[in-house]
Order: C-alpha cells, then sequence, then structure tokens
C-alpha cells in the first residue's frame, strides 16, 4: 500500500498566471503558498499573494527561474513540504523532479523516469509505436513527395525550433536553424522531420493517473486554432468527434500513459485527420495552459487532484460527467499590425466585466478556483498598474467562458473579450473576437491553419470604428479642458478645433469641429449630434442610433471602449515637428531584447526583406531585415549585447535614387519561435 504524506506548505516553482492559479486552490485547501521570483517580478501579483516569496536574484529564465538549484533552496529555506512546477520552465525536466525529491520534498508530477522518457519526442514515437500508439514516423531523408515536412525540437515545444519546409532547397537552412534555437532554449540540438498536414486537427486527451494503477482519460480538447504552432483558443470537449473516434484517442493516450508508469496530471496530444486517422505527437508531463476548459466542463479542479494524488490519495471511483461546452482566449500582448511582434509597457487597466448568471448544476462549483459565478473565468499572471517586459511570454491572460452548448460558450467568450477595457500594450484581442465569431468556427470547421488561412479577415482595421473612437476622443478631451465656455465654443464663426490621432494599424485621423449654439458640426459627421460629453464618458446620436463611448488617457495613448470592443490611439500634436527625423534606412530596435546573432557585416550588398540580425525577446526571436536593396553601412548590434526600444540598430543605404521608406521601426518578419509555454 503506498504511504500517505500530508502537504501543509507549497512552493511553485513558476510565475504568472500559472503560480496565481495554484495558490487559488491551495487557498481553498488550507495550504500556506511559497513563492519565487526574479528582480522584474518582485511587486508580481503572483508575489503578493504568496504567503511567503523567496528571490532569485537576476532577470533571465536562465539565472533565476531556471536554476533548479537555485529553486530547490528556496525550497528547503521558506520550509516546504512540496514543489508543484506548473508549465513551462522546469516543469518537463526530469533532473529537476529528481532534485525536488533527493532533497526530501514532495514532488507534484510525474514521476522522474516518465518526464524523461517522454523528454525526446524521438525516443517518445518509438516507445509509444511499441505501446500500440499510432505515430506519425520520423522521416530520416525527407523527398519530394514527403513535403511538406515539418522540422521539430526533440527536447521541445511551444514552437520553439519548428519550422514549416514546403522546398527541399530550404531544408539544409532550416535544419541548422532548427538545431541553433534548439540547442538553446532547450540544451539539445536535436531536430527531426515529419509529415505535415495543413488540414489536421490538434486533439488531445487529459489524463489523471494515481499512484495505485488507476490511469483515466477525464475529457478531451480541440487546440487547433494556432499562430506559427502556439496555440490561441482551445476548447473541450473537442468539437464534432464520432463517438467511436473520441473511444479510441481516449484508449490511445491510457495506453500511452500506462505504457511509462504515469502518475499525476498529464496530456497526451495527437494529430487528426479529416478521415478519422490520428497519430501520437506527444505526451505533455504536466499541467496544460489550457486545462481551465476540462475543469469547466468536468467541474474538477485539476490542482486539486495533482496535490492529492502527491499525497498518495486515490483518484475518485467514477470518471466524471462532462457538461456543456467551454472555450478558452489567450490574450497576448502583441501587435497585429507590426507581424504580431510582442509588445511592452505598462498595462494600465485590465478590467473584465460580466453578467452575473447562476449556474443550474450545470458545470463547475461556482465560486470554486475552477470556475466563478459568472460563467467567464479570468486567469491572469498582470492586473492593472503591471509591467509587461520583455523577460517573459508575452501572454497577458486566458479568458475562459462555459455554457450549456458550444455557440453559446463562444458568443459569452466574444462578448466578454470586446466589452473588456484594456489599456496598454496592444494585443490580439480583436482577433480572437472574430475568430469567435467566424461562420467557419462556429460550423466546426477547423485546423492547425486556420488562423493563416482566415487571417485578413481577423485582422482587417476597423477604419469607420477608429474614426468615430476619434471624434469620441476629441470631445473627451475637449470636455476636460473645459473652463466657462466649452473648448471650440464660439460666439461667432471660427476656424474648427483640430485633433489629430494615429490608430495601432498606423492610419491617422483627422477630426475637425465646431461646438455652436446648435450644438456640434464635426466635419465628416454631418448627422452626428452630442449627447453628452465629460473627460471620461462621451454619448453620439446618429439618426436613431445612441452610441457610448468610454475614454481613458494615459500621457499620450487614449483609449475607448465600447460594447463592440476597444480602439487605441495615439494623440498627435497638431503640426508635427520638423526637426524630428528618422534618417532613411536606419533600423531601429522595435522592441527591447538581445541580439541573437548578426546575419551580415558591413559592406554586404542586401536585399528588401534580408535577415540582417535577429532579436530575442519575450521568449521570441525576431529578424530584423534590409527594408530596401542597398549596402549595409553600419551595423551596430553585437551578439549578446541588451538594446532597448528605439535604440539604433543598423543603417542600409538604398541602392536606388528613390528615397527609402523611413524605418521609424525596424522591419521584422515573422517571429521564428513562439512563446515556451505550449
Amino acid at each position: 500500500m503506498t504511504s500517505r504524506t500530508s502537504i501543509g506548505n507549497l512552493l511553485v516553482a513558476n510565475r504568472g498566471e500559472i503560480a496565481r492559479r495554484v495558490f487559488r486552490t491551495c487557498r481553498e485547501l488550507g495550504i500556506a503558498t511559497i513563492a519565487v521570483h526574479s528582480d522584474p517580478d518582485a511587486d508580481a501579483p503572483h508575489v503578493r499573494e504568496a504567503d511567503t516569496a523567496v528571490r532569485l536574484p537576476g532577470a533571465a529564465p536562465a539565472d533565476t527561474y531556471l536554476r533548479a538549484d537555485l529553486i530547490v533552496r528556496a525550497a528547503l529555506a521558506a520550509g516546504a513540504d512540496a514543489v508543484h512546477p506548473g508549465y513551462g520552465f522546469l516543469s518537463e525536466n526530469a533532473g529537476f523532479a529528481r532534485a525536488v525529491l533527493d532533497a526530501g520534498l514532495v514532488w507534484v508530477g510525474p514521476p522522474p523516469a516518465a518526464i524523461a522518457a517522454m523528454g525526446s519526442k524521438t525516443a517518445a514515437k518509438r516507445l509509444m509505436a511499441e505501446a500500440g500508439v499510432p505515430v506519425l514516423g520520423a522521416l530520416a531523408e525527407p523527398t519530394e513527395a514527403d513535403l511538406p515536412v515539418l522540422v521539430k525540437a526533440a527536447a521541445g515545444g511551444g514552437g520553439r525550433g519548428m519550422r514549416v519546409v514546403r522546398s527541399l532547397a530550404d531544408l539544409p537552412g532550416e535544419l541548422a536553424a532548427a538545431r541553433a534555437e534548439a540547442a538553446k532554449a532547450f540544451g539539445s540540438d536535436e531536430v527531426f522531420c515529419e509529415r505535415y498536414l495543413p488540414a489536421g486537427r490538434h486533439v488531445e486527451v487529459q489524463l489523471l493517473a494515481d499512484a495505485h494503477g488507476t490511469v483515466r482519460a477525464v475529457g478531451d480538447r480541440d487546440c487547433s486554432l494556432q499562430r506559427r504552432h502556439q496555440k490561441v483558443i482551445e476548447e473541450a470537449p473537442a468539437p464534432g468527434l464520432p463517438a467511436d473516434v473520441r473511444a479510441d484517442l481516449h484508449a490511445a493516450a491510457v495506453d500511452a500513459a500506462r505504457a511509462i508508469g504515469y502518475v499525476g496530471a498529464g496530456t497526451a496530444e495527437f494529430l487528426l485527420a479529416e478521415d478519422g486517422r490520428f497519430w501520437f505527437l506527444e505526451m505533455n508531463t504536466r499541467l496544460q495552459v489550457e486545462h481551465p476548459v476540462t475543469e469547466a466542463v468536468t467541474g474538477l479542479d485539476l490542482v486539486a487532484l495533482q496535490l492529492a494524488v502527491a499525497e498518495g490519495a486515490e483518484l475518485p471511483p467514477e470518471p466524471p460527467v462532462t457538461r456543456g461546452h467551454a472555450i478558452e482566449a489567450r490574450l497576448y500582448a502583441e501587435d497585429p499590425a507590426e507581424d504580431w511582434r510582442p509588445a511592452t509597457g505598462t498595462l494600465h487597466r485590465l478590467e473584465l466585466t460580466v453578467p452575473h448568471q447562476e449556474f443550474t448544476g450545470q458545470g463547475p462549483r461556482p465560486g470554486s478556483a475552477a470556475h466563478p459565478d459568472s460563467g467567464v473565468r479570468l486567469d491572469s499572471g498582470v492586473e492593472s498598474g503591471s509591467e509587461v517586459t520583455p523577460h517573459y511570454d508575452a501572454m497577458l491572460a486566458k479568458v475562459i467562458a462555459w455554457a450549456p452548448t458550444r455557440a453559446a460558450a463562444a458568443r459569452r467568450l466574444a462578448d466578454a473579450l470586446a466589452r473588456a477595457r484594456i489599456h496598454g500594450p496592444a494585443t490580439n484581442r480583436e482577433s480572437l473576437v472574430r475568430a469567435l465569431r467566424h461562420p467557419a468556427f462556429l460550423a466546426g470547421r477547423l485546423h492547425t491553419g486556420f488562423l493563416a488561412e482566415h487571417g485578413a479577415e481577423l485582422t482587417a482595421p476597423d477604419t469607420e470604428g477608429a474614426e468615430r473612437a476619434a471624434l469620441a476622443a476629441a470631445l473627451a478631451d475637449a470636455a476636460a479642458r473645459r473652463t466657462a465656455l466649452p473648448s471650440g465654443w464660439r460666439n461667432l464663426p471660427s476656424q474648427p478645433q483640430l485633433k489629430r490621432y494615429r490608430a495601432e494599424d498606423g492610419a491617422e485621423f483627422e477630426v475637425r469641429y465646431r461646438l455652436t449654439r446648435a450644438g456640434l458640426r464635426a466635419e465628416g459627421h454631418p448627422d452626428v449630434e452630442l449627447v453628452e460629453a465629460t473627460a471620461e464618458r462621451v454619448v453620439l446620436r446618429e439618426g436613431e442610433l445612441r452610441r457610448s463611448y468610454l475614454v481613458a488617457r494615459h500621457g499620450d495613448r487614449v483609449y475607448v471602449d465600447t460594447p463592440a470592443g476597444g480602439t487605441a490611439l495615439t494623440a498627435l500634436p497638431r503640426f508635427p515637428d520638423p526637426t524630428v527625423r528618422t534618417d532613411p534606412g536606419a533600423l531601429l530596435a522595435p522592441m527591447p531584447g538581445t541580439v541573437v546573432r548578426t546575419t551580415a557585416a558591413v559592406g554586404d550588398t542586401v536585399t528588401a526583406g534580408q535577415p540582417l540580425l535577429v532579436l530575442e525577446a519575450m521568449k521570441m526571436e525576431h529578424r530584423v531585415t534590409a527594408p530596401a536593396d542597398g549596402v549595409l553601412v553600419e551595423l551596430c548590434a553585437t551578439p549578446g549585447r541588451q538594446v532597448e526600444l528605439g535604440t539604433l540598430l543598423a543603417v542600409v543605404k538604398a541602392a536606388v535614387t528613390a528615397p527609402v521608406q523611413a524605418a521609424v521601426t525596424a522591419a521584422v518578419t515573422a517571429p521564428v519561435t513562439s512563446p515556451q509555454e505550449a
């Protein structure tokens, strides 16, 4: 019989929202909590919410959250009984698990041997094939008939070291780049190729296993909506699966877990073809980022079950019943107008307001860590006032909605996101809302290329909405400056008031208006009437339509929110300063980061779009490219150099006489990697 232990003081070897998530369950169970933190995280929400916090000196993950020795030392110093690894960082590091156990602490995770067995994707595939689990075999030497192929890092995940290759001529270069990236990210340069199914679905099975021999599949999820191999929208249960396919997936996942003696919570991931065939991809020997959707439809608290299993308890005798549908959207600090590059800065406001909706026995217990009362759950590592730094993952929050049906869950989640007030760095909020409302998504036509296929629709600028938001911003600004008479009010005809704004997609708007005895006179909006204007709220009427706008200003940034969504604007001076100029061909750092490598030298002839150097920020690499054909006349970047936003990186002298468009920010192509946490 397995001996029982009791956890009274738990250290979470992680940060952000997963640390806060584990702490919520600990508070319900009466377990004291210990946080670890880097220097940039000293005042982070997860640190303030813990009972005890231990500093890990430094900023970079390699110096802090990836230092197994420092974390074990912190656990012992703080009097911890157990360590929960969260996800990412050291959560799938067998050596870390052994170090925790060797220190006499309880490890809230699977046995180190199970972690090691799944640590290499190539070794895991061989092991799964021996266990009778269908696998998509590695290609030793891809041929034309195998194209397209996917290059993957054997020791990692989250999109790092991953490339889609459509031409054999590109394969050597992509393999070399993937090896270099994998070695840096995971300590192993092993990569492999497998077939790439553009229309395949990414379906995974949540597993729970105890030390008494019970291994159980407790639901499945569809995680097909991905950008650059990074999950963006996940849902449970996976829609449209025939009963026999679902049963076979669950059985294969259980077989995979049994084959490695798995204990705890884990996930088996599969690639599902249109004809119902599926192949094992990998096993995540930890809690997944998307675990809340399974909690929402089963009523389980997966963290509580992880802790119970670690204490030696048996799983409940009956599997959970799945009720309703849940969808999760990952809110990232990233700029769609700049090819989704990560964004940093102060998060002035993060508010998610939803109507109170009582549950009627469906889904999780209201008020529990697994689900709130409203049907919408926010899991976030940040809050209003937090600083989004370049040191860590760009994910701000996960927003999860539960409802009795899939359509209702999608509608509820889209509405919650649209109504959210998010003031700070640019985010992917609008593309999430559009994806959730897209007819193909609602029809269940899901595959891993969905976001790329519909990208133009999901990111097209809302020019009309931004133009109206600019008008509301101008009127709110006038109200804030109001003295005895309204700003812009004149007894005699005069020149209109002029205010200029720039939207996040670069579009600029000039707002010209007068406030007269007869009311608002706005150029371009002849039928718009002003109903009310304060510094924070503007109400406009156009015919029978009445619209309300909430306005907030932070410096020169103006945020205009409506029930349909939000618009971020930058207030511009009435007359641009003619002395402010950026030399044509100058490449400035688009974000704070570290120069990883340079791919050209001073004096080289370069072509437009050619990579010149690579920056790393927020666990992603970004190619900085030449803005035009020409000669690289200056290169200020050297590998290892830390640069701030706007730092001069390079100068390309155009090879043509026509002026090159000034590059106020560096020309950045699609990031070559995605955040570490999958």
